[in-house]
């Protein structure tokens, strides 16, 4: 999408908190109108004092000078609460909404994206997009209403003096801008993308650092790293360069206001239109007026970067479902469960091939299904539209109850996940303790629930041998752990979450022989009476198993 549409859509958010932008822009205006107001109440004040009047002939505009200098620090921290809070608020609705969208994509919609470039888009560009308010929206506002409000009282006295302002604030709050944005506009398209590529390099060099030092690729690494940098520094050079330019004309603008403001009034005062005393007002009124507008330069130059960040938020967001619900979700059947499959196939994406060429099979409740095949040919992708994560492209994957067989795409997805449970290959373990882990299957589930489930997934040794025990801290990706304790550990969510049917998505990867032949006897001890369905390249690790149903997807692919 392009960058204006993405912003359009993104300022869309903000609608419902219309109301405090409003306050905030009737604060920033107060505040503007107060500093105007501070220097034209003080050109008057020392004009007039230079003719030494009555001191009561200056209290009016002494009072004033006071009411100005305080009110405008009072409505400034008005318009900074009311602008951050509404900004704030569609912040919090930016976040929600695209962290609503990220679930319903993962995993499967998301798989070509880095998880660094990912995190910098959801992260990042979500948190930059709040200058959209409070960085451009509500300035242009502020300068717009008190810079017209300005040019109308200036008409009254010299109206010659208020047309060239009017001039100066146009060129200002919009030529400038277009000469700053195409300064800037390449510089700021990179920043965002340069960004996503050094967060996604550096969480693979901090992540694959022991692989990295032993491949004796470091020094390239970092080099890689250094030309992101690199280039990086030099898109920030470009949009500093921008604003920098804005800079100087905003500074010429204001110039040429003042001049010509001062060539006007004296003409004015000669031809006795004006009093001596106004000539200071009508000559210095517009360095407040153009200070006002001094923040539309840098505001300008945001727009290329926030028109960035909107199109990788959206490139993310807007993406088609990779499930799509019911309308009208079925219920459950009855277990206990089994399983069916007929003509089942599944892609990625409706214009690339097929990635599952599924053989039909049938798996009663209590069965095991041994699903084998070399890297690519599907067994993943099986597993994927087994528990709702990818819809099939033709064919069917059915729920076998005691009472009906139920094609999954007519239940609803959390409904499949409840019954149906995945251990996949790389299980996610989070930095916190082994107990916490394991309860995010079940969060109410009390620590002897916990302990029973580690029990029976063969950790309970391990665990009595740790002296913290359950709360024990695993470490970040669970670092501390061994490749068949992270296994157990999924193994143990599984079991406490008491699914009916359990899916291993090669549970024996990155194992030696002996310990993926004692992992997986342990999980099949584990899963007894349960249906369960094996998914690995090594069925010679368990060909003494007794499976119900065996298929081998060979090298299917579309």
């Amino acid at each position: 999408m392009s960058g204006p549409g993405a912003l359009w859509r993104i300022a869309r958010i903000g609608r419902p908190v219309t109301g405090r932008m409003l306050l905030a822009v009737a604060a920033g205006v107060a505040a503007t109108g107060a500093a105007i107001g501070l220097t034209a109440t003080s050109a008057w004040l020392i004009s007039r004092a230079s003719e030494r009047p009555g001191v009561l002939d200056l209290m009016l505009a002494v009072t004033g000078v006071r009411a100005f200098g305080v009110s405008r620090g009072a409505f400034r921290y008005a318009e900074r609460l009311a602008g951050h809070d509404a900004a704030f608020r569609i912040l919090a609705r930016l976040r929600s909404s695209a962290y609503i969208r990220l679930e319903r994509l993962a995993p499967a919609g998301l798989a070509e994206f880095r998880s660094g470039d990912l995190l910098s888009r959801l992260v990042d560009d979500v948190d930059g997009l709040a200058d959209l308010w409070l960085r451009v929206l509500l300035p242009y506002l502020i300068a717009g209403i008190a810079g017209a409000a300005t040019v109308g009282l200036i008409a009254l006295v010299v109206p010659a003096a208020a047309l060239v302002l009017a001039a100066t604030l146009i060129f200002v709050a919009f030529a400038v801008p277009v000469v700053t944005i195409r300064i800037a506009r390449r510089g700021e398209r990179r920043i965002s993308a340069e960004r996503g590529d050094l967060a996604a390099a550096s969480l693979e060099v901090l992540e694959g650092s022991p692989e990295i030092m032993v491949a004796g690729a470091t020094e390239a690494r970092l080099a890689a790293l250094a030309g992101i940098d690199r280039r990086l520094a030099a898109a920030e050079a470009r949009t500093s360069t921008g604003s920098g330019a804005g800079t100087l004309l905003s500074g010429l603008a204001t110039g040429v206001a003042v001049w010509f403001g001062l060539v006007a009034g004296i003409a004015a005062l000669r031809a006795g239109q004006i009093e001596g005393v106004m000539l200071a007002v009508v000559a210095l009124t517009p360095i407040a007026v153009h200070e006002a507008t001094a923040g539309l330069v840098p505001a300008a130059a945001h727009l290329p970067g926030l028109a960035a960040m909107a199109a990788r938020l959206l490139d993310v967001t807007s993406r088609p479902d990779t499930v799509v619900e019911p309308a009208r979700p079925e219920p459950l059947p009855a277990g206990p469960y089994g399983l069916r499959s007929r003509g089942l196939r599944a892609r990625y994406s409706p214009d690339a091939p097929d990635a599952l060429l599924m053989p039909d099979f049938d798996v009663a409740p209590g069965g095991r299904l041994l699903v084998t095949g070399p890297s690519g040919s599907g067994k993943s992708t099986f597993a994927a539209v087994a528990v709702r994560f990818l819809e099939p492209s033709t064919g069917a994957l059915e729920l076998v109850g005691s009472d009906a067989e139920t094609d999954i795409r007519r239940l609803a997805g959390d409904d499949v996940r409840r019954v149906i449970c995945l251990c996949g290959q790389d299980p996610h373990v989070f930095d916190t303790s082994i107990a916490e882990n394991v309860r995010m299957a079940r969060p109410d589930a009390t620590d002897d629930q916990v302990a029973a489930a580690l029990g029976r997934a063969q950790l309970a040794p391990w665990i009595n041998s740790l002296p913290d025990g359950l709360g024990t801290l695993v470490g970040e990706h669970g670092a501390r752990l061994s490749g068949g304790q992270r296994q157990r550990l999924s193994l143990a969510r599984a079991l406490l979450a008491d699914a009916p049917v359990v899916i291993f998505d090669e549970p024996t990867e990155h194992l030696d022989e002996a310990t993926a032949t004692a992992l997986l006897g342990d999980l099949l001890a584990a899963t007894a009476g349960r249906t369960v369905v094996m998914i690995t390249h090594r069925p010679e690790l368990i060909d003494s198993v007794e499976w119900a149903t065996r298929v081998d997807l060979g090298s299917r692919r579309g």
